[in-house]
Formats: structure tokens, sequence, C-alpha cells
């Protein structure tokens, strides 16, 4: 008897979900199609099934992220505040330890900068738009601004950098920081300023 559509978007769902954390944890060359089904509790051929190449796994994981950003604020019985206000929360949210430390759920912006420059037309597709919706939340924030969309990129340029240094570093100190001043200026470009 074939599987439901329901049980197949289910399993669809597991197998990103266990690509998503590994890839962020070891990134995409030193991850197999193996090691991501063993993960999902699956065996190899049931990965294609789903995906037709690692590539094709590796933009689906890199999408998930604005479904699944697990720091992502909850806005279902509540409306989202204004724009603006929902910008500086995503600055902070973006920067905070809580999110720096869990590695697992990196935004792949951070996380994987060099592996979707060298993984193909699929996976830097996706990771275009995902710099789109970022930059496109900030812009909201900044609509009656001339330079809005400029400063909603730098924005999110000061956000993801920020990020991406934090990571390199084995300076606790520098890693606050780096984050910090990221914070600082991504704020006052918020507010007009910088």
């Amino acid at each position: 008897m074939p599987y439901s559509s329901e049980h197949k978007a289910q399993t669809r769902e597991r197998i990103v979900h266990a690509a998503r954390r590994l890839f962020n944890l070891h990134g995409f060359e030193q991850v197999s199609i193996d090691r991501v089904m063993s993960e999902a509790g699956l065996t190899r051929g049931a990965f294609y099934h789903h995906f037709d190449s690692k590539d094709e796994l590796y933009a689906a994981a890199i999408t998930s992220f604005t479904t699944c950003n697990p720091f992502k604020p909850d806005f279902k019985d509540v409306p989202p505040p204004e724009p603006g206000k929902l910008a500086r929360m995503l600055v902070d949210i973006y920067l905070s330890d809580e999110v720096f430390d869990n590695i697992e759920a990196h935004c792949p912006l951070y996380a994987l900068p060099g592996d979707v420059a060298r993984a193909g037309l699929s996976p830097q597709k996706a990771y275009t738009q995902l710099i789109r919706n970022l930059v496109q939340v900030h812009a909201g924030a900044l609509a009656h601004e001339a330079d809005g969309e400029r400063r909603a990129q730098a924005i999110v340029a000061l956000c993801v950098g920020g990020m991406v240094l934090a990571r390199t570093t084995d300076d606790p100190v520098l890693r606050a920081s780096l984050r910090d001043a990221a914070r600082e200026q991504a704020l006052a470009l918020l507010e007009g300023g910088a």
C-alpha cells in the first residue's frame, strides 16, 4: 500500500531537518546522503523518493530556515508588531547569545556562506531568497526613507557579518564585542543614524 501524501511530507520534513542540523554542524562537503538519512532514521533508498540530488536537499535545508527558525517570534495569537519594532526585535534576536550558542539552529546566512558559494545554483537561489526575505523585514521598517533599501541591506550585512566573525574567533570577549558592535550599528541604521 502506498504511503499517504501526509506521510511523504512528514518524511521529507524529517530528512530536511536532519540535513539542516548536520550541514550547520559539519558543512556541505562533510555530510553524506547516508549520514543525513541515518540521522533521519531512514535508508538511503528513501532519499531519492524526495530529492534528486544532495544540492536539492541543501537548497531545501536553506529554504526551510524561513519556516523552522526556532528563534523567530511567534505571532499566532497576537498581531505582529509594527515594522520598526519587528526589525529591532530581529536584530536583537539574531545577534543574541541564545542564537549564537545554538549551532544546530544557526541561520544559513552565517552558518553556510562558504559552502553555498561552492554548492551550485539551486542552493545559491535559496540563499539569495533568504537574504531578500531578511532585507525585506528591515526595508519595511524603513519604507518612508529615501535610502531605506540600502540601509536595510547594510543592517543585514552587519548582522550576518557580525555573526560570521564571532563564529571564527576563540576569544569570548571578542565574540561578544563583535556582536554588540554589529547590533549597535544596525539599530542606529534603523533609527536613521550611522
